[in-house]
Formats: C-alpha cells, sequence, structure tokens
C-alpha cells in the first residue's frame, strides 16, 4: 500500500527537519542545516532496511519503493520555496541568477536528448 511509503517519508522529513534545527541551533545558526540531506540519507536507509528486514507485502514495498523515488523532488520542492522567499526578500540578484540557471538546464534538453540516442546501426 502506498500509504507505508508516505509514512516513511513523512517520519524521515521530521526527523531530518528536527536534526537540522538542532544541527544549526548548535553551531550558532537560526535556520535549518542540513535537515533535507538528514531527511534524504534516512529514507535511504529505512527503505532499504525495510527490503531486508521487514517483510512487506509486494504491493506495501511498491508503495515504499515509489515514495522514495518521489522525495527528492518533493521535498527539494519544499526546502526551495524557503530558499525563494529569502531571496526575493534579500534581493533580485538571486531570483535573476535561478531564473537563468533554469532557463539555461531547459535549453539543455533537446541537447541531452540528442546525445543521449544511439545511433540505429548500433543493434
Amino acid at each position: 500500500m502506498v500509504i507505508y511509503g508516505v509514512a516513511l517519508l513523512s517520519i524521515c522529513l521530521l526527523i531530518g527537519l528536527i536534526l537540522g534545527d538542532i544541527l544549526g541551533t548548535a553551531i550558532g545558526v537560526q535556520a535549518n542545516v542540513g535537515g533535507v540531506g538528514i531527511a534524504m540519507l534516512l529514507l535511504i536507509v529505512f527503505s532499504n532496511l525495510s527490503k531486508h528486514t521487514v517483510k512487506l507485502q509486494l504491493i506495501s514495498q511498491s508503495g515504499v519503493t515509489f515514495w522514495s523515488a518521489m522525495y527528492i523532488p518533493i521535498v527539494v520542492a519544499m526546502a526551495g520555496k524557503q530558499n525563494v522567499v529569502a531571496a526575493v526578500s534579500n534581493g533580485w540578484l538571486a531570483v535573476v541568477a535561478g531564473l537563468a540557471a533554469v532557463t539555461v538546464s531547459f535549453a539543455m534538453i533537446p541537447l541531452l536528448s540528442r546525445m543521449g540516442k544511439g545511433s540505429d546501426h548500433d543493434a
């Protein structure tokens, strides 16, 4: 069931954010330091642990696998929202740099797509 994957994702995110806040306080910064990265590592460990030690049904394993794959775009988007708010409030240079990076990335998609295709004579 997909709900196990959502539960695992939520637990990892909460633990990561709490540990990131504690780490930020410990080094004297009033911010979450590495919470998203900690949560990613926890998700990797827990999802691999569940495959080997916890015997879940196949449908439950697919739910955990699905949300493990969805973790990176979801959490990075949530963390990115905080960065956008900070960037807009501190100046437009960061916003322009971010938009330029996204534009260049989108422009590279056709080039990378052509590079990824092998010749038809390989078969």
